[in-house]
């Protein structure tokens, strides 16, 4: 890249060295980080595509290709990842927000709430999305992580529902009072055994935390099923992202602790994505 002159040639290059890096979409990161390079919006890179790159620019761009070849993410790079129509600010210190759990937002908008919790908040995204979706519901989150916990705070003043959100630090439901009619939570579902098979950008760069229960994938399930009945308002509804295999056994569980109306529900792709239940009365 030290020879480009042009954002075009800069591009180009930035596109092969990326792809030989093993980079999923060399084309569209290469462009992405381009713009973040030149402090503009991706859809105006067209437009300076003949324009010699300043140096300071050229220099940026060359750090976020060295970056992103050693499969840090793009979202980590550019600082922010979109989800459900907003725009939310990420770190190494949270997960990914992802296109699949808008299934989850969906499912918990589908009928009415009024507070909410939020086990394992991470970055905020899906309890500031369900707060900014229902202006009249108050949340809570919790997270063990004290980076994850800000991360959260930070996006809940970003989108202007912090009158209404209190985030806190908490191992599951430890230090929850209260009781909630709706629950949500992604949490972390992948086995053990399966963090080898994750993308090099999820199992180097995400918090693992947040990936893995070091154990079968169940572990968390087991913890939120025990603490929600005591939780929830009667009728309140629980609604957690599964992974695709799991769904009949975090379905048993829930069962087990006297939750009723269990439903699995499927994301755009048709794998199981969320079970949600609902408590008695």
């Amino acid at each position: 890249m030290s020879g480009a002159s042009t954002a075009a040639q800069a591009m180009v290059a930035a596109t092969a060295r990326l792809r030989a890096a093993g980079v999923a979409d060399p084309a569209r990161d290469a462009r992405l980080l381009l713009a973040h390079a030149a402090r503009i919006e991706a859809s105006r890179v067209t437009l300076i595509a003949p324009d010699e790159l300043s140096p300071e620019i050229a220099e940026r761009y060359e750090q976020l290709i060295s970056l992103r070849s050693i499969r840090v993410p793009v979202s980590h790079l550019l600082g922010e990842r979109d989800f459900y129509g907003r725009r939310f600010k990420v770190s190494r210190d949270v997960l990914d927000p992802r296109p699949e759990t808008e299934t989850l937002i969906e499912a918990a908008l589908s009928e009415p709430f009024d507070r909410v919790l939020d086990l394992g908040v991470g970055s905020g995204c899906i309890l500031v999305t369900l707060l900014a979706e229902r202006p009249s519901a108050t949340g809570l989150g919790v997270d063990l992580s004290e980076g994850a916990c800000l991360q959260a705070g930070a996006n809940a003043v970003l989108h202007r529902v912090d009158a209404r959100v209190e985030i806190a630090k908490s191992d599951w439901f430890s230090d929850i009072d209260g009781a909630f009619d709706l629950i949500v939570s992604n949490p972390p579902y992948i086995a053990l055994d399966e963090m080898e098979d994750l993308a090099a950008e999820v199992r180097e760069h995400e918090p693992r935390m947040a990936l893995t229960d070091e154990g079968d994938g169940l572990g968390a399930y087991r913890r939120i099923a025990a603490g929600a009945p005591d939780h929830l308002m009667p009728g309140g509804r629980l609604v957690v992202e599964i992974g695709p295999t799991q769904a009949r056994m975090v379905a048993a569980l829930f069962d087990a602790t006297g939750l009723a109306d269990i439903r699995v529900i499927p994301d755009l792709d048709g794998r199981d994505r969320v079970v949600s239940a609902r408590a008695p009365g």
